[in-house]
């Protein structure tokens, strides 16, 4: 089942939908319809809502701000629904049959297909919406281009009501290649201002220019009406290069004044979006630790039933997992030492339960060495042991500069029993340049364990905090039972789970960028970068750079920079 969720996470593509609609029909007496769009996905044959667009006052031919971002899958019928509604009030969709305005169905790989696909919508039972149509825009995301903050505010617009001031709202357009013009941004509508001050905002590069600092931009600023009908008060146009030139105004002609009035860029800072790639490459050290279970669960070792026996012909699973993924991680340690520590055993000469530390090269030979040694025996506590590594990342400065972070490999074969303790110990971590990864050994009930990892809702502390960022992995072994090992350390790297935003995120860069992947990385990098997520990126996110070769790296993206552009309308 991994092998196949592995498999089927390859295969798929970020996809980016725009929506508009056209000649809508109107259901209100007075004004327009306030249209919104639903999209629909079908999952074993149940339609469900993925998302809903925002709602446009009085327009029967709006084009929407909110931008759907779905997984595709080629090798998948993907069966899309969008639905219109005229929205009344705080009234729930599909209370009265005139709120329906008319859906399609179609497919994502149609979509994909035409990149732009313009259908006419349907009523109930097949009936034609008048001539309303919908279109739907597809754009692939690809790569960590980063993304641009963006600050507007004016001074001294137009006046454009007679009993009060312009309620002003900024919007931006892409142009394309083919001339066209793609919505990127609507702000917030600011009432009765004349010098309005538009709460920042954050996009994408791939949404703003395609990665294509020349590419031009198209700013409008409108007066807000209720019924739709909005006055407009002026315009610019600018690539992306000149917005982030410093100093100087750029003038552009009006089509409705001749009075001066100014549109201010005040702050224009771009993200680097760094990948797992740039750290390692950039110096980042990947410390391993790893942690066995010797409680007495696990049988006499002495027994051929035991998980732990040496069987002198083949591995045991604790062996198995430990090697599939510690020869992994190895070749991002400088010093190939890794910590290894032992829980739930009782150790000579007094036989009391402790932690076994002990940091050599060869943690197999180790782990082989110390079970003659030590009295297996209980409880599972792994709270201390997280504890311990979480204090361990805490201790350095690698938060300052990313240069090292610590992966901690938990092999288990059962029932955590200090539950509560542990909760509160990965909600401590996730604040720490630290990933853990449990691998469930033997056949016991890992439900505790699936809690842990965190994919049926966000771990919680037993006093209600949550993690700052998603930083568990669980894999059950015996699903590899009849799936080759060597895809053990595949899986458990790349469905490591996708960081949760934070305003927790600093930015920080990698140490530095080489230009040049080390031969001796490049076999087990391949397999460590198939992970989307990734380990360093979960807990250092995007910096402006400051390194040398910043220019080689931005290419078409640019550089960071802030700065405050004048333009008038």
């Amino acid at each position: 089942m991994l092998f196949c969720r592995y498999l089927k996470a390859q295969c798929s593509q970020k996809l980016e939908l725009r929506v508009a609609c056209k000649a809508l029909l109107d259901r209100d007496t007075l004004n327009k319809s306030d249209p919104c769009v639903i999209l629909m996905v079908q999952n074993q044959g149940q339609w469900t809502e993925l998302d809903r667009t925002e709602v446009i006052k009085s327009n029967l031919h709006p084009v929407f701000a909110k931008v759907f971002t779905l997984d595709y899958y080629f090798e998948e019928v993907q069966k899309l629904r969008f639905e219109v509604y005229d929205i009344h009030g705080t009234h729930s969709i599909g209370a009265r049959d005139d709120d329906f305005l008319g859906g399609v169905e179609c497919t994502l790989g149609q979509i994909v297909a035409q990149k732009k696909m313009v259908k006419p919508l349907f009523l109930k039972y097949a009936k034609y919406a008048g001539k309303s149509a919908i279109t739907v825009h597809a754009e692939e995301i690809s790569g960590n281009n980063g993304y641009v903050e963006l600050f507007f505010c004016a001074k001294k617009l137009d006046d454009k009501d007679l009993f009060s001031k312009s309620d002003p709202f900024l919007e931006i357009y892409r142009i394309n290649d083919d001339g066209t013009e793609q919505l990127v941004h609507r702000t917030e509508v600011i009432k009765n201002n004349l010098n309005p001050v538009w709460e920042p905002f954050k996009v994408s590069l791939i949404s703003l220019c395609s990665c294509d600092e020349d590419r031009k931009l198209k700013c409008l600023v409108w007066d807000s009406d209720s019924r739709g009908k909005h006055d407009f008060i002026g315009e610019f146009y600018a690539t992306f290069r000149e917005m982030q030139k410093i100093g100087g105004g750029s003038k552009v002609s009006r089509t409705e004044s001749e009075c001066c009035q100014s549109l201010f860029l005040s702050v224009l800072q771009l993200h680097r979006v760094y990948s797992f790639l740039d750290y390692i490459m950039g110096g980042c050290q990947i410390h391993f630790t790893v942690a066995i279970d010797f409680t007495a669960s696990n049988g006499d070792p002495r027994n051929s039933c035991s998980l732990h026996y040496i069987n002198p012909y083949q591995p045991n699973e604790y062996l198995k997992a430990l090697i599939a993924v510690g020869e992994i991680c190895q070749d991002y340690d400088s010093d190939k030492r890794f910590s290894a520590l032992g829980f739930g055993a009782r150790i000579p000469p007094n036989y009391e339960v402790s932690i076994i530390l002990f940091k050599i090269q060869g943690v197999v030979e180790a782990y082989q060495n110390c079970l003659p040694k030590i009295q297996l025996y209980g409880p599972t506590n792994v709270s201390p042991i997280i504890s311990r590594i979480a204090k361990l990342s805490a201790g350095e400065e690698t938060i300052k500069d990313a240069s090292r972070y610590h992966i901690l490999l938990i092999l288990t074969d059962g029932v955590v029993t200090d539950m509560a303790d542990t909760r509160e110990a990965i909600v401590r971590a996730s604040y720490q340049p630290l990933s853990i990864i449990i691998v469930g050994v033997g056949n016991a009930d890992f439900t505790d364990m699936q809690i842990l990892d965190g994919d049926d809702g966000v771990l919680r502390s037993p006093k209600g905090e949550p993690v700052l960022r998603d930083i568990v992995q669980f894999v059950p072994f015996r699903d590899f039972k009849t799936v080759s090992i060597a895809f053990l350390p595949f899986l458990i790297l790349y469905l490591h789970p996708s960081t949760f935003p934070s305003s927790f995120y600093t930015s920080i860069p990698p140490p530095s960028l080489p230009h040049s992947i080390p031969p001796s990385l490049h076999l087990p990098f391949l397999i460590l970068y198939l992970h989307p997520s990734t380990f360093p990126t979960s807990l250092y996110s995007a910096m402006p750079q400051s390194y040398s070769n910043q220019a080689k790296r931005t290419e078409r993206c640019g550089s960071p920079s802030s700065q405050k552009l004048q333009y008038f309308l």
